[in-house]
């Protein structure tokens, strides 16, 4: 994990380095982030000090469900704390045995479509600290095989600045696990991971090909996560960057990439891309992007470029 430094131009034309800070408190990190939690994290807020019961005896920082539907607890640190991430897989394995208790809140606060549409394959926990040790992460990059857990650092800077750092993306946590189980002892091709969703086995070879080189245009960058979901892949940084969904028709065969821009800033060309605001989609982004041919997928670089840049 490389050090993050921020500078600020001074009124002498030379950069400052401003120095970073903990909070004083724990629970003003754990209100702040609350309050803006799905701005921040793409996690919609559900309970704070949510209590596990007589049997885990603890008490989960916070509760949310991720923009793909996805059960996730959050724990927050002041410090650097090496029980964090032992809590957190506590906290997982006490999610995976309350299901009802889980969507009877979602139901509550969010309502019975989100209630019936939670995603149980992968819960996820975030840590929110202002370090981590080197075993911490040896620990999340074995542990995520099976059991999502994403660091995330922290600082607070002059002006109320808050800055959140992904440490460990667990892509390669669920990359490895799709690998077992096609087989193969590498990080999985993209066709591996387009057998992962329901919608495989209509899928023409051509829209595979053309999948596996959009994958590596969305993951060139590093620190990009791609997660398998129900009905699309989705990849993330601390937030959704890109939803890809595939329309396999012969009449409108076609890879729909969905990305985190304001179609405002984008010359929209019909049959290729289309602002998406206030219209229903599977996944998340504004804007779709329509990748039928090599030629469009060179077409949506800079689009691309551009969502991935802005995570």
């Amino acid at each position: 994990m490389s050090d993050l430094k921020v500078f600020r131009l001074g009124a002498d034309g030379q950069d400052e380095e401003l120095r970073g800070t903990q909070v004083t408190l724990e629970v003003q990190l754990q209100r702040r982030v609350e309050a803006g939690m799905e701005r921040m994290l793409g996690i919609r807020f559900l309970a704070s000090e949510y209590s596990t019961g007589p049997w885990h005896r603890g008490r989960v920082d916070s509760l949310g469900l991720d923009e793909n539907g996805v059960p996730v607890v959050v724990e927050f640190k002041k410090g650097n704390d090496s029980g964090v991430v032992s809590q957190a897989l506590s906290y997982l394995i006490w999610l995976k045995s309350c299901r009802p208790e889980f969507e009877a809140l979602v139901r509550q606060k969010l309502g019975e479509k989100a209630a019936d549409s939670v995603d149980w394959r992968m819960p996820r926990a975030l840590c929110i600290a202002a370090g981590y040790s080197h075993h911490d992460r040896v620990a999340v990059g074995d542990l995520g095989r099976h059991w999502p857990i994403e660091l995330v650092r922290y600082r607070i800077f002059d002006g109320g600045l808050l800055c959140l750092q992904l440490v460990e993306p667990v892509s390669a946590a669920v990359s490895t696990a799709v690998a077992r189980r096609a087989n193969t002892s590498a990080t999985p091709p993209a066709a591996a991971r387009v057998a992962e969703l329901p919608i495989a086995g209509e899928a023409p070879a051509c829209l595979r090909a053309l999948y596996g080189e959009l994958d590596a245009v969305l993951t060139g960058a590093g620190g990009v996560e791609i997660v398998p979901l129900r009905h699309y892949i989705a990849y993330r940084r601390l937030r959704n960057v890109a939803s890809v969904i595939f329309r396999p028709s012969a009449s409108h065969r076609a890879i729909l990439l969905y990305l985190r821009l304001d179609p405002d800033t984008v010359e929209l060309s019909e049959s290729f891309t289309r602002d998406m605001r206030g219209i229903g989609h599977l996944g998340t982004g504004d804007l779709e992007v329509r990748i039928s041919s090599t030629a469009d997928l060179k077409r949506a670089v800079p689009l691309i470029r551009r969502a991935v840049q802005a995570a």
